[in-house]
């Protein structure tokens, strides 16, 4: 072999080899930011609440068990315990939601008539408050444009509102008694999901037993059903309000997250569509994170009855429909 072709081949195989060596790097960045699922440290989670922080790409989710708030990125495959369980007196969680512009995450207390108020940097407790009643599940929250917080409850016809007043001081008052509305609680969970529109004008809501929407002024009170057609979403949980006017109900035992398209008033809705995964396992509710959807996998189906859960627990991240 002479010395110009030995020279060659040896400058050949240095250069494959600096190839395959990179090809773990590249594809192991191509796995952190297309993750599928992450998952939730813990046999007995039971998750139910996701927000979404945009500016840091953070995600939290609540579990029902004992309260713990887990807390994620998008650009790692598990979550980490960000609130543990029992602290401040915090002993199931429901429905979140971050204000990214204070950086606030809002938690609603499920049966023990509770909401709190955390910072999302420091984990300080901003607020806390109870509703004082017996009968009663707080189950999800939507903050306004304003920064205004309000929350649903499934089994008193109230909604609830924790807001902040001129002396920066967050406040807590029953904002809506709907006894005697269009909105007629029944036996069973009622108001669960809850979503502010862009203009501040409306909160959307479902009621879960019926598979009606409804839409209340925010500064009238007003509440009106909005007409789906005939077409009812019962089991809807969680609910989200995208681009405008691009509204996804969570039907959690139909292991469904349908597409209604509603119109510019928000008085009428058509469903588009009803779409699955396999990695959906009893989802409760969701968040956005651009054109992906955060898909809670609570498996309340697996609670009880001499069932365990498939562990780990987990967060889907589907297209957006």
């Amino acid at each position: 072999m002479s010395r110009l072709r030995f020279i060659l081949l040896f400058l050949a195989m240095v250069i494959s080899l600096i190839t395959f060596n990179s090809l773990p790097i590249a594809s192991t960045q191509a796995k952190v930011t297309n993750l599928n699922q992450y998952i939730l440290p813990g046999e007995r989670v039971f998750p139910e609440g996701i927000a979404y922080q945009r500016t840091t790409k953070d995600f939290f989710v609540s579990s029902t068990t004992d309260g713990t708030i887990f807390q994620g990125n998008l650009r790692q495959e598990s979550a980490d315990v960000f609130l543990s369980g029992g602290t401040d007196g915090r002993t199931a969680a429901a429905g979140l939601k971050v204000d990214n512009r204070k950086n606030r995450l809002f938690v609603a207390g499920g049966n023990t008539g509770q909401i709190f108020v955390y910072d999302t940097h420091t984990r300080e407790l901003l607020g806390k408050f109870n509703n004082q009643k017996t009968s009663t599940f707080i189950n999800d929250v939507a903050i306004s444009p304003n920064g205004d917080a309000y929350f649903t409850d499934s089994l008193d016809p109230t909604l609830y509102k924790v807001s902040t007043n001129e002396a920066n001081e967050i406040e807590f008052s029953p904002w809506l008694d709907l006894t005697g509305t269009e909105l007629v609680y029944q036996s069973g969970f009622n108001l669960n999901g809850i979503a502010a529109t862009y203009d501040g004008k409306y909160l959307i809501v479902v009621q879960s037993n019926t598979g009606k929407l409804f839409r209340i002024g925010i500064a009238s009170q007003q509440v009106t059903e909005i007409d789906l057609g005939g077409e009812r979403l019962t089991n809807g949980d969680g609910i989200l309000l995208s681009f405008g006017r691009i509204l996804y109900v969570v039907r959690n035992q139909q292991q469904l997250i349908v597409k209604v398209q509603l119109d510019e008033d928000f008085s009428r809705g058509s469903v588009v569509s009803s779409t699955t995964d396999p990695s959906i396992a009893y989802p409760t509710t969701i968040a956005q994170a651009k054109d992906r959807l955060l898909v809670v996998n609570s498996q309340f189906n697996r609670r009880g009855a001499g069932l365990s859960p498939d562990l780990p627990f987990t967060v889907s991240s589907i297209p957006a429909p």
